[in-house]
């Protein structure tokens, strides 16, 4: 692949200027780069479930309350290393610019409408979770926003979450909050806040611009300076605030 230039008469100096939360700092932290972004060998529990520990543990006294109040919270995904996030994007990219004849840039913006550039997912960490209710039948993909609505086969285990899940750790991390830019509305995502936010926290520290810059996956040679400094704001950190 043709090796693309981020940043155009841009200085080191520069572009801590433009990113300053993403500046790369002496600060201790129990995360290393290659954890927050999804290369490093985490220690995962549980078989189809996939989080760190504390968050399994939690997770399962959810699901459990959940059970008895007549719902099947069923995992559809969790921890997604850094390559399978590429192959995700990547899957997407051929799709949206050969078979949909999309120009680059448009495929990039409609890959973000839900999917993460990798390295930037929250699912890198083993703390974020998209879950459904096991018991309805439902046909075509599940992670429509309209299947948790009225109506919807998982609209009784939303109104659940809606009360609960916060009780357990996971709050909800994108919300349908009409001034929230960034991903859209996701009633499935939830994320295990007492992990996930000291994780952001350190996450933030880094320097995503220079950290892509080193990636060679579809699409990269269209980021630009701008462009990555309105996703960090835009899609890491325009979240739900109490996760922040």
């Amino acid at each position: 692949m043709k090796r693309r230039t981020f940043i155009k008469s841009t200085s080191l100096t520069g572009m801590a200027c433009t990113l300053p939360p993403f500046i790369t700092t002496s600060f201790n932290s129990d995360y290393s780069t290659e954890e927050l972004m999804g290369k490093a060998d985490v220690e995962l529990f549980g078989e189809g479930i996939n989080l760190r520990k504390e968050a399994y543990e939690s997770f399962l006294e959810m699901k459990k309350a959940a059970y008895t109040a007549g719902y099947d919270i069923k995992m559809v995904s969790s921890f997604r290393d850094f390559y399978r996030q590429e192959a995700i994007w990547e899957r997407k990219y051929i799709q949206y610019t050969e078979d949909d004849g999309m120009d680059p840039l448009r495929a990039i913006d409609k890959i973000i409408e839900y999917s993460t550039i990798p390295g930037t997912s929250r699912h890198h960490w083993g703390t974020d979770i998209d879950i459904i209710d096991g018991y309805p039948k439902s046909t075509g993909d599940v992670l429509v926003p309209e299947k948790f609505e009225a109506g919807g086969p998982f609209e009784g285990l939303k109104l659940w979450l809606d009360e609960n899940s916060e009780k357990f750790g996971f709050y909800l991390v994108y919300n349908n909050d009409p001034r929230r830019r960034g991903f859209k509305y996701e009633p499935w995502h939830y994320s295990y806040a007492p992990i996930s936010i000291p994780m952001l926290s350190a996450y933030r520290r880094l320097n995503v611009l220079r950290l892509l810059e080193k990636e060679e996956f579809l699409g990269t040679e269209h980021f630009t300076t701008g462009f990555i400094k309105t996703y960090v704001q835009d899609n890491i950190l325009d979240i739900n605030p109490n996760l922040l």
